[in-house]
């Protein structure tokens, strides 16, 4: 409780923690020195933080069934724990235990076209009957698919908000899922936090920190994504990244890394081989071989008499599937989690508008 004190306590960050718990000893001392550390900085009437603000935070993780894991013991991940600006708390959700094995972050854009969520399901699968766990941050799209294709085979969620708060609101199903099954929920974020954009750069840090490699799937020249390569970088991990078609932004960032010297990917065993025989893990033989039968990023099905906002958001979801490297209509629509006499029609817009292309062979691409 005195370490959740002194890291709660008003200007206190990762940094500063463990500064003062190297000039002090332990944070017991280092409380009673932060009133006067605060002083010498020109701030009068400084206040640690109160008892009862820690007490609640503990009393919200115990209703929500959270841990506190604190660097040094036995369930902290050692891998996290040798970066330079370790967290010296991670709440966690679910099985902690998960955190033992060995893991690759699988990380991407966000609006990911149906090739990328594709890819991160099966690299997503292959790295897990490997026998490694993924690491992604529960976002929409990249991260949304490798978490829900490696529920079987072990994977842990990386959160910008504390772990009882499930950002995005869709997601909150494969949440509950990635805990059910022997998966964690993690986060450095106090109890109850709204997820905020100056969160996720080290949120980042935490997901390639946890890692020995970082596979960037699908991402843009401007990405968090690419801050997560970066950090891994920093921190001497492996990065890896899928190439991409050269007009797709979506691919942009990736290309960029693999210009940069990263190791281009086209499978798991490209990421195993990466690492080298001494990071494999046994395999998972016992788990089963096929991808979750549900993803819950497939929307539902549209309805056949649909609304001029219904048809809008499929025309929408069809676009954000598409690049210009082709794509077979059957595949998009399976994608869709559609019936074909509900999409055919929306593709015979778009491509009236002269927004896709049909290619020979049944292939469909965006028209750029």
């Amino acid at each position: 409780m005195l370490w959740l004190r002194l890291l709660r306590s008003r200007r206190v960050g990762v940094t500063t923690f463990w500064r003062l718990m190297a000039e002090h000893g332990d944070a017991a001392a280092a409380l009673a020195a932060l009133p006067g550390v605060a002083r010498a900085a020109g701030v009068e009437n400084y206040q640690i933080c109160p008892e009862g603000v820690v007490q609640a935070e503990l009393a919200a993780a115990r209703r929500h069934g959270a841990r506190m894991i604190c660097r040094g013991e036995p369930e902290y991940p050692a891998d996290l724990s040798d970066i330079a600006d370790p967290p010296p708390i991670l709440w966690a959700a679910g099985d902690a235990g998960v955190m033992a094995r060995p893991m690759i972050a699988l990380v991407g854009a966000r609006n990911a076209s149906s090739l990328g969520t594709r890819m991160a399901r099966a690299l997503a699968q292959g790295l897990g009957e490997a026998g490694f766990v993924v690491v992604s941050g529960l976002a929409r799209g990249v991260d949304t698919a490798a978490h829900a294709a490696a529920l079987d085979t072990g994977t842990a969620a990386v959160l910008g908000g504390g772990v009882d708060v499930l950002y995005p609101s869709e997601n909150a199903g494969l949440a509950e899922g990635i805990r059910a099954r022997g998966g964690a929920l993690l986060s450095e974020q106090p109890m109850g936090t709204q997820p905020q954009a100056r969160h996720f750069p080290a949120r980042n840090r935490i997901v390639s920190g946890l890692s020995r490699a970082v596979v960037v799937v699908e991402a843009a020249a401007k990405s968090g994504s690419l801050i997560t390569a970066r950090c891994a970088l920093d921190q001497g991990r492996e990065v890896l990244a899928v190439p991409g078609h050269p007009l797709d932004a979506r691919a942009g960032g990736c290309n960029i890394l693999i210009r940069d010297g990263a190791r281009l990917v086209r499978s798991a065993e490209d990421v195993v081989e990466a690492l080298g025989p001494s990071e494999a893990p046994a395999p998972q033989r016992d788990l089963p071989l096929e991808a979750p039968a549900e993803d819950p990023r497939v929307p539902p099905a549209a309805p056949e008499k649909r609304s001029l906002a219904e048809t809008a958001a499929l025309h929408a979801q069809i676009l954000s599937r598409l690049g210009p490297a082709p794509l077979a209509e059957d595949q998009l629509i399976r994608d869709l989690g559609a019936t074909s006499g509900t999409v055919s029609p929306a593709l015979t817009d778009l491509e009236v508008e002269g927004r896709i292309e049909r290619r020979p062979g049944g292939l469909l691409s965006l028209v750029v």
